[in-house]
């Protein structure tokens, strides 16, 4: 009969290292997840990764344009007037001078911030001006710039009038 050349303990433990190995060799694989943003509305908040992100380059307004209307995976939060809207973004986000701001159906409706959080009380989002019926949900993306106001990143949702 031979002996084993390596002790139970030992082989576990070689195991155990080996399977650590395989694990970081997997996720250096994978592409690094973007950064969250967050909207919520009233208790109900819903988080999503950037919907276009190019990682090394700016987006070209095409893309950005595309991003805006093109919302197929969207999250979707309900949204009643008079509700507070919530928006943040990760620090990351705003980290080496970088900015984001909120676009609603295309149009701007904040500045560039370096800040990760903007609150609306009792805004309106749906309002309509007395130019007939709101509509039934409306787009609401964050778009991350460069400083030289170039565009990176764009998250999209869906705000769903309750």
């Amino acid at each position: 009969m031979t002996a084993p050349l390596f002790s139970g303990r030992a082989r576990r433990s070689v195991a155990a290292l080996g399977a650590v190995s395989a694990g970081l060799l997997l996720l250096s694989a994978c592409d690094k997840p973007t950064p969250l943003a967050t909207v919520t509305v009233g208790t109900s908040s819903v988080s999503a990764e950037a919907a276009c992100h190019d990682g090394k380059e700016p987006l070209s307004m095409d893309k950005v344009q595309e991003c805006l209307t093109d919302l197929k995976d969207a999250k979707t939060v309900e949204y009643a007037r008079g509700d507070t809207l919530r928006l943040g973004v990760e620090p990351e986000v705003v980290e080496d001078g970088k900015k984001w701001q909120a676009v609603l159906d295309g149009q701007p409706i904040t500045e560039p911030s370096e800040n990760t959080y903007r609150s609306f009380p009792g805004a309106d989002v749906f309002a309509t001006g007395g130019q007939g019926e709101a509509p039934a949900s409306k787009k609401l993306a964050f778009v991350q710039v460069a400083e030289d106001g170039k565009p990176l990143s764009v998250w999209t949702f869906n705000l769903k009038l309750k």
